[in-house]
């Protein structure tokens, strides 16, 4: 008997260890699913839900401070109007985002966060690039953030190239709605961490071709739960998501 059991343990342990890991769960500007999207609610809901990460957009406003917000015009999701990179920091604090949100800055994302998880930084604007590198060189020094628990990524390859230009100790993801494979030679030149596809152009083939190339992968927007299993069914490394507590972590 005590020879069963022992091999049992044996087996168990061996499918382990071959047994995929679970992605992680990255709340998709927060938790838009359930709250205004690239608010401070947002993210400390997403928090709530038990996210790995939390995914947001950045723009530079008109007096130079970085704000978390998605859309380049105000007019959608607030109560003001005009282009946001053309709106000082002052007045885009008035703003209500669905009425009731404050939009706030990179600063105060980082400091609620305080290193605790991951932040994928979306970079929005066109010149992005050089301000975020300056904010989050001043955090590594004050504050309990490190590299690692940053991601840069963008649909501006551009931002992503002068990023890495300055700045190669934080991970940077490749953002495409393409074929995923067209990324790859881009990110063998910026050193990419990963590529964050769109999650529907995701095959078993295309996903082992990228993952050959020691480049992780963090689809987006991914809701649907069956969705979500195919792709960690693929060996996903992340999953972008509105609705966090939907990725099983087991």
């Amino acid at each position: 008997m005590p020879r069963l059991i022992f091999l049992a343990f044996i087996f168990l342990f061996v499918i382990s260890c071959f047994k995929k890991s679970s992605p992680i769960a990255i709340g998709h500007r927060g938790a838009m699913g359930y709250i205004a999207e690239n608010t401070i609610p947002s993210i400390e809901k997403a928090i709530e839900l038990g996210a790995d990460g939390i995914e947001i957009d950045v723009f530079k406003c008109a007096s130079g401070e970085l704000v978390v917000f998605h859309d380049l015009m105000l007019d959608k999701l607030t109560d003001l109007s005009g282009n946001i990179e053309e709106t000082s920091l002052e007045t885009i604090k008035k703003a209500k985002v669905l009425g009731s949100y404050e939009i706030p800055t990179l600063n105060e994302v980082m400091d609620l966060i305080d290193g605790s998880l991951i932040l994928n930084i979306e970079l929005k604007g066109s010149g992005t690039a050089g301000p975020t590198n300056e904010l989050l060189k001043d955090y590594f020094k004050k504050s309990s953030w490190d590299p690692s628990k940053i991601i840069i990524s963008s649909f501006k390859w551009e931002e992503l190239n002068i990023f890495f230009n300055l700045n190669e100790e934080v991970p940077i993801a490749i953002l495409t709605d393409d074929d995923p494979l067209k990324a790859i030679p881009f990110a063998k030149i910026i050193k990419a961490y990963a590529i964050n596809p769109k999650y529907s152009l995701l095959t078993k083939k295309n996903s082992k071709i990228i993952k050959s190339e020691g480049i992780k992968l963090f689809p987006w927007t991914v809701n649907n739960p069956s969705d979500i299993n195919f792709l960690i069914s693929l060996g996903v490394d992340g999953i972008i998501t509105d609705f966090p507590d939907r990725v099983n972590k087991k």
